[in-house]
C-alpha cells in the first residue's frame, strides 16, 4: 500500500495503459533519495503484471558506474534468445555487450539501435514494460542506449520508466514527474502499516519532511536506541544514521559489507573469494541481516537500500577500502573486474597494473563503449611511471571521451596530457585530439592553427592527415593564413593534397587553380565511393568521403555533391554508424534544397536534429537549421527564416546570411539586402561558396536600388569563377547578372539556356521571371507570358510567397487573365510529417518495413506506425498503390 502517491500512479497507469493499447511512452520519476521512486517501480511491476505486460528490469549500481554495458546486460540478458531476430549489425552488438562476440562496432549509438529493435521484438509477444531503477549510476553506454530506445519508441507497445536522483541522469526529451513529500498524515499511515511506534511521532514526522526512507529510518533508530533523534536534515542525514548503526556492528561485520559495498553486484561466488583473502566470511553478515541492513538471498547479497553500501563504504579507513579491492581483484570472474578493482587498489605508479588497466579499455573501445573505456584509459594514466606513456594515455582518454561525446571532459583530459609532454614529437601525437575537442566547444580557429603549427613535428602521415583537416577548420573559421600554411606545409611534405591547395587558392580568389584542384578530389572521391558502400573501401575511407562532399558543395557540383552526401547516409545507415549521419545529412539537405526538393531536406535535417539532440552536441543545431533558412527565405517565412539563420559566423552563418538577404529582396527591401551581402564579402569568410552564390543577389539588390556600380564587384568574382570551370547554374547566374546590368536581352536568353537542366529550378525561375518583367517592359506583353508561367508554376510548387506575388502581378500586367487559370493541385505529399515522407519514400522504392527500421533507426512497428497514417492521408491502402503516386 503507497500513501500519497495518487498523482504519480496515476501517470504509471496512463502509460501501462497506453502500451496495452498498442502506445509506447517513456517517463522519468526524479527525485531525492528516499522518497520512494523504488516504491513506485515496484508498484509499477504490480500494476503492470495485473494489466498482462512482461516487465523487464534494470538497476544501476554505483560501484559499476565505470563498468560498460552493466546495465544493459541486465535488460536484455532474460530475451537475450531474441538476438537472431534482428539485423546483422545491431545483433552482433549485443552478443559483444553480453560477451559473446568481440566487436560491436564503430558507432556508440548502435548499442542503442539494437536496444530499441530488441524491445519492438520482445512486444511482438504482448505490451512490454522495462524498468529502470538508480539511473544515477547507469553506466554511459547503457545509459545513452536506454534513453535512444525510450525517445524513438513511438507504437511498439513498450512503456519505460526510470527512476533517478536529482543529478546524474540527463534525460532530455523524456517526460518528468518528481515524487511529492508525504504529508503529516500519510506518514502516520506508513509509521502505523510498517509496525513502528517512535517514542516521539510527531518529532520524526517533522524532521523526516516528508521523505519515507527517512521517516522509517529515524522512527525505527528512535525505537531500538530509546534516543531522539534530534534536528536531522533530509537526506544526508539518513546517511549519517545509516553511518551510526553500521558503526555500532562488530569489526568483521563491518568489514565484510565494506567488501559487499565495493564489489558492487552482489555476486556471491567473488565475494567470498575476496572474503576468505580478508580473513571473513558469509556468517559475518548475520547482524547485519538482523540489523535490517543487508539481504542474502540465493547467490545474491544486497544491501536494504543503496545508501547503506553508501555508508558502510565511506566509513571505512582508505587502507580497508584498499585492501578489499585488491581482493576483489584477486577474485574476480572477469578481466574488466579485475581492472576495475586494481585500479583503485594500485596507489603507487606501477606499470603492469597499468597495462592490465589499457587491456580492458581496449575491450571496451572495441564494444563502442567510450565513456567507460575512456575512463580507464585515465585511470591506468595514473599508475603509469613514464610521462611520456602517461602523456599518451591521457590522449587517448581524451580521444575517447571526444567519441562518447563528452566535450568539456576530454577538453579536461586533453589539457592534462600537454602538461606532461616537453617534446615537439609527444605534443605533435596530441594535436589531433587538442584540435578536435576545441573545435567541438567552438574555437575552429584555434583548432586549425594547432594543427597546422604541430604538424611540423610528425610523421608523414600523420602530417599529412593532420593538414588536410586544418585546412577544412579554416574554412569553417575564416583562417585564410591557417588554409594557406597548411598548403605550404603539404608541399613540404611532397604530398600534394589536392583538397588542401584547391582551398589555398580559393582564399586568394584564384580560381583557375583552385577549383580544377577541388574537382579532381571529388572525381577521385566519387570513383571509390562504391567501395565504401560495399565495405572494400580504406578504414578511413568515409573520412575521405565527408571531405569531398564538403568539397562538391564548395564547387557547387549539385550532382556529386548529392552524390557523395547520399553514399555517405547510405554508409552510416548500413553499417549503424549514426553519429556520422548528422554531418552527411546535413549535406544531403543542402543539395534537396538547391533541388526544389524542400520536404525531403527538411526530412533530413529533423532527422540529422534529432540525433544531435541525443548525443548532446547542440553547438552543431545552428549549422542544420541554417540550411533550411533558405527554404524559410525563398517561401518569405520571416519569423522563421530569422529563426533559423541565427548562427555562428562560420560557413553556416554564411548561409544563413544569405539567406536572410534573400528574404529581404524577395520582399522588396533591396538595401538591407546589399548591405549585408557587402559587409560579409569585406569580412573574412569573403570567399565561401555561399556567398559566391549569392553575387547574383547582390547585383539584383544594386541594380533595383540604381546603384549598379555596386554591382561591378560581385559579378567580376561571379564571372571568374565560371570562367574557370564554374558549373551552368553558375553560368545562368553570372548572364543574369551581367543582363540586369546591360539590359540585352542575349544575356537573358544566355542564361535561360545555361539553367537547362541544371538542377535549380527557383533561380530558372528567378531568371524566367526578370526576362518576363524585360519583355513587359519592352512592350512585348504576349512574349513576356510564357517564361512569367513558366515562374509562376514553378515558384507555385515551391511555396515561393513574395516571388509568387511578383510573378502573377507581371502576369496580370501583361492583360493575362489569372481567375481563369486552372489552379495547382496540392501536393499530396504535403500532408506528410518528415518522417512519415521518408518512410513513404523507401517503402516506394520496395524495402520492408525491417529494412526501413534500420535505416531510419526506429522500430518496425513504428515504420508501420507511420505508413498506416501517411496511407490514410494519402487516400490509399497499400504499397502498391504508392507506384501511383507521384513522390518527386
Amino acid at each position: 500500500m503507497l500513501y500519497g502517491r495518487e498523482t504519480e500512479q496515476a501517470a504509471i497507469r496512463d502509460l501501462v495503459d497506453a502500451a496495452r493499447a498498442g502506445r509506447s511512452g517513456g517517463l522519468v520519476l526524479r527525485g531525492e533519495p528516499g522518497i520512494g521512486k523504488s516504491a513506485l517501480l515496484a508498484w509499477a511491476a504490480e500494476h503492470a503484471a495485473g494489466a498482462g505486460l512482461r516487465t523487464l528490469r534494470v538497476t544501476g549500481i554505483e560501484a559499476e558506474a565505470d563498468l560498460a554495458f552493466g546495465g544493459l546486460v541486465q535488460l536484455i540478458w532474460p530475451v537475450q534468445e531474441r538476438l537472431d531476430a534482428l539485423p546483422g549489425p545491431q545483433a552482433d552488438t549485443l552478443r559483444a555487450v553480453l560477451g559473446h562476440g568481440e566487436r560491436a562496432g564503430r558507432d556508440r549509438f548502435l548499442s542503442g539501435l539494437a536496444v530499441l529493435t530488441l524491445l519492438a521484438e520482445v512486444a511482438d509477444d504482448g505490451p512490454l514494460l522495462c524498468l529502470v531503477d538508480d539511473a544515477q549510476w547507469l553506466d554511459r553506454a547503457s545509459a545513452d542506449a536506454l534513453l535512444f530506445a525510450a525517445r524513438r519508441l513511438t507504437a511498439e507497445g513498450v512503456a519505460m520508466l526510470f527512476a533517478t536522483r536529482e543529478e546524474g541522469f540527463a534525460a532530455t526529451g523524456l517526460p518528468e514527474l518528481r515524487p511529492s513529500r508525504l504529508s503529516p498524515e500519510d506518514s502516520a499511515k506508513l509509521l502505523e502499516q510498517r509496525g513502528l511506534a517512535p517514542a516521539s511521532p510527531a518529532q520524526v514526522i517533522e524532521e523526516s519532511a516528508g521523505n519515507p526512507l527517512a521517516l522509517i529510518e529515524f522512527a525505527a533508530a528512535q525505537r531500538r536506541y530509546h534516543s531522539a533523534a534530534g534536528p536531522i536534515p533530509v537526506p544526508d542525514q539518513v546517511l549519517a544514521s545509516f553511518r551510526a548503526r553500521i558503526g555500532r556492528l562488530p569489526e568483521r561485520t563491518r568489514l565484510m559489507m565494506v567488501t559487499v559495498a565495493a564489489e558492487g553486484r552482489g555476486h556471491l561466488t567473488t565475494l567470498l573469494g575476496a572474503a576468505h583473502a580478508l580473513g571473513v566470511g558469509l556468517e559475518d553478515l548475520v547482524e547485519a541481516e538482523q540489523e535490517g541492513l543487508v539481504d542474502v538471498t540465493g547467490n545474491v547479497v544486497a544491501f536494504r537500500h543503496p545508501l547503506v553500501g553508501t555508508a558502510a563504504y565511506q566509513a571505512a579507513p582508505l587502507a580497508r577500502r584498499v585492501a578489499v579491492h585488491r581482493a576483489l581483484a584477486e577474485a574476480a570472474t572477469d578481466d574488466t573486474c579485475r581492472a576495475r578493482h586494481l585500479a583503485v587498489a594500485t596507489t603507487s605508479v606501477d606499470e603492469d597494473v597499468a597495462a592490465e588497466i589499457v587491456r580492458a579499455a581496449e575491450r571496451d573501445r572495441a564494444r563502442a563503449a567510450y565513456a567507460a573505456a575512456a575512463g580507464l584509459y585515465e585511470q591506468a594514466a595514473n599508475v603509469t611511471p613514464d610521462p611520456r606513456v602517461r602523456a599518451a594515455r591521457l590522449g587517448e582518454a581524451a580521444s575517447l571521451a571526444l567519441s562518447a561525446g563528452l566535450a568539456a571532459q576530454a577538453a579536461e583530459l586533453a589539457g592534462q596530457a600537454e602538461l606532461l609532454v616537453d617534446d615537439p614529437e609527444s605534443a605533435a601525437r596530441l594535436a589531433p585530439v587538442r584540435a578536435a575537442v576545441e573545435f567541438e566547444l567552438g574555437e575552429r580557429r584555434v583548432a586549425a592553427r594547432l594543427l597546422v603549427d604541430r604538424s611540423a613535428h610528425a610523421d608523414p602521415d600523420a602530417a599529412a592527415a593532420m593538414l588536410r583537416t586544418s585546412a577544412g577548420y579554416g574554412w569553417f573559421s575564416g583562417d585564410r593564413e591557417a588554409i594557406r600554411d597548411a598548403a605550404e606545409r603539404v608541399r613540404a611534405l611532397g604530398r600534394p593534397d589536392p583538397m588542401v591547395l584547391g582551398m589555398a587558392y580559393l582564399v586568394d580568389e584564384d580560381y583557375a587553380r583552385g577549383l580544377p584542384l577541388l574537382a579532381e578530389f571529388v572525381a577521385a572521391a566519387r570513383r571509390v565511393a562504391p567501395d565504401l558502400l560495399n565495405g572494400s573501401a580504406e578504414p578511413d575511407g568515409d573520412a575521405a568521403l565527408a571531405w569531398a562532399a564538403f568539397c562538391a558543395m564548395i564547387l557547387g557540383a549539385d550532382a556529386a555533391a548529392a552524390e557523395l552526401a547520399a553514399a555517405q547516409v547510405a554508409h552510416g545507415r548500413r553499417h549503424g554508424l549514426v553519429g556520422t549521419l548528422p554531418q552527411a545529412l546535413q549535406d544531403l539537405a543542402g543539395t534537396q534544397v538547391q533541388a526544389g526538393r524542400h520536404r525531403d531536406a527538411e526530412a533530413s535535417v529533423a532527422e540529422a536534429l534529432r540525433i544531435v539532440r541525443d548525443a548532446g552536441l547542440d553547438q552543431r543545431m545552428a549549422r542544420l537549421n541554417s540550411v533550411l533558412a533558405r527554404v524559410a527565405a525563398i517561401e518569405g517565412d520571416e519569423e522563421r527564416c530569422v529563426r533559423l539563420a541565427a548562427d555562428e559566423p562560420d560557413t553556416g552563418g554564411v548561409s544563413g546570411l544569405a539567406a536572410l538577404s534573400l528574404l529581404d529582396l524577395g520582399l522588396g527591401r533591396h538595401e538591407p539586402a546589399l548591405e549585408r551581402l557587402e559587409e560579409v564579402g569585406r569580412g573574412p569568410l569573403r570567399y565561401a561558396t555561399g556567398l559566391l552564390q549569392a553575387a547574383a543577389d547582390q547585383v539584383e539588390a544594386a541594380v533595383r536600388l540604381g546603384e549598379p556600380d555596386r554591382a561591378a564587384a560581385p559579378l567580376r568574382r561571379l564571372e571568374a569563377w565560371v570562367r574557370a570551370g564554374g558549373q551552368p547554374w553558375a553560368q545562368a547566374l553570372a548572364a543574369r547578372g551581367r543582363a540586369l546590368l546591360t539590359d540585352d536581352e542575349d544575356d537573358y536568353l544566355r542564361a535561360l539556356r545555361a539553367h537547362g537542366d541544371s538542377g535549380r529550378p527557383f533561380e530558372r525561375a528567378r531568371t524566367e521571371l526578370l526576362y518576363g518583367e524585360w519583355l513587359r517592359r519592352a512592350r512585348r506583353r504576349s512574349d513576356a507570358r510564357a517564361p512569367l508561367r513558366s515562374a509562376l508554376k514553378t515558384f507555385e510548387r515551391l511555396r515561393a510567397a513574395p516571388w509568387l506575388d511578383r510573378a502573377r502581378a507581371e502576369l496580370t500586367a501583361t492583360g493575362e487573365s489569372l481567375v481563369q487559370a486552372e489552379p495547382t493541385a496540392a501536393n499530396p505529399l504535403d500532408r506528410l510529417t518528415s518522417q512519415e515522407l521518408q518512410v513513404v519514400r523507401l517503402a516506394a522504392d520496395g524495402d520492408t518495413s525491417r529494412e526501413i527500421a534500420a535505416q531510419l533507426f526506429l522500430s518496425p512497428r513504428t515504420v508501420e506506425h507511420h505508413l498506416y497514417r501517411a496511407f490514410r492521408k494519402l487516400g490509399i491502402r497499400s504499397r502498391r498503390e504508392l507506384s501511383r503516386l507521384d513522390l518527386t
